[in-house]
């Protein structure tokens, strides 16, 4: 029977780039986000990798929608936490309390929720894998960081907890941490429809990740035989040695 892959997140960036590669790698992808016109468009291009494809509208903040997806599939093999995202760079003392609640929300709690309602299906597959999406944010501070900062550690941590307690089932617990990817939405949305603000944060740097880059990682590392875990992958490109060291080009 053809494994199931779960992708939240996944109407755009490194959701849509990593359902795109798993219908190619042969599994029957299921693309969940919010927003309906851009999710179909992602399910489109996972099709034209000739893989077979679902779109399930779902806001993964929401735990009751999260038990009725999973309650909607038969089986699962594989469930990528990617739905995420920043908000802001205003220091602690003038951040808004709305914002540090809607990243935990989302980083957070809807990895909870997804996890906690998939993850029956995950262990009676046999050979279930649940993949974190995290951040480089998840292991360092930096000015202006700390409410993404906050709930990336958490979702570290909620990798490293899963890794222990599911210790002896058949799930495998991947955590794929990026630093500098550029996508099309996530520095936007970070200053609020900035797009100056957001290109400034890539300025001279002449070869950031893509998603494509992110989603043959996670392809990668989901694809490798059941014995074989990849505890924690960290990706950056070339031209980002650490969070504050970055190579620009004049």
């Amino acid at each position: 029977m053809q494994p199931v892959a779960v992708v939240t997140g996944a109407s755009s960036g490194i959701g849509a780039a990593t359902a795109a590669q798993l219908a190619g790698a042969g599994f029957h992808v299921v693309l969940a986000a919010r927003r309906a016109d851009r999710l179909e468009q992602a399910a489109a291009r996972a099709r034209d990798r000739g893989g077979s494809v679902q779109a399930e509208i779902l806001d993964v903040t929401d735990p009751a929608a999260a038990e009725t997806f999973a309650r909607s599939l038969d089986r699962c093999d594989v469930l990528v936490n990617n739905a995420g995202g920043a908000i802001g760079m205003e220091e602690v003392g003038a951040a808004d309390p709305a914002d540090w609640r809607a990243m935990f929300e989302v980083n957070v709690l809807g990895s909870l929720h997804m996890t906690k309602a998939l993850l029956p299906r995950l262990i009676a597959s046999g050979d279930g894998t649940i993949v974190m999406l995290t951040s480089t944010a998840g292991f360092i501070t930096y000015e202006g960081g700390g409410g993404y900062a906050a709930a990336k550690h958490a979702q570290h941590a909620m990798a490293a907890t899963l890794r222990l307690e599911l210790c002896g089932q058949p799930v495998r617990v991947i955590e794929i941490a990026p630093g500098m990817v550029r996508t099309d939405e996530f520095a936007v949305n970070r200053f609020r429809g900035d797009a100056a603000k957001a290109a400034a944060v890539y300025q001279g740097v002449r070869e950031p990740l893509t998603a494509e880059d992110i989603a043959d990682a996670v392809t990668w590392a989901v694809t490798r035989p059941a014995h074989f875990n990849v505890d924690l992958m960290v990706l950056r490109p070339r031209a980002q040695a650490a969070q504050h060291k970055v190579y620009r080009e004049p």
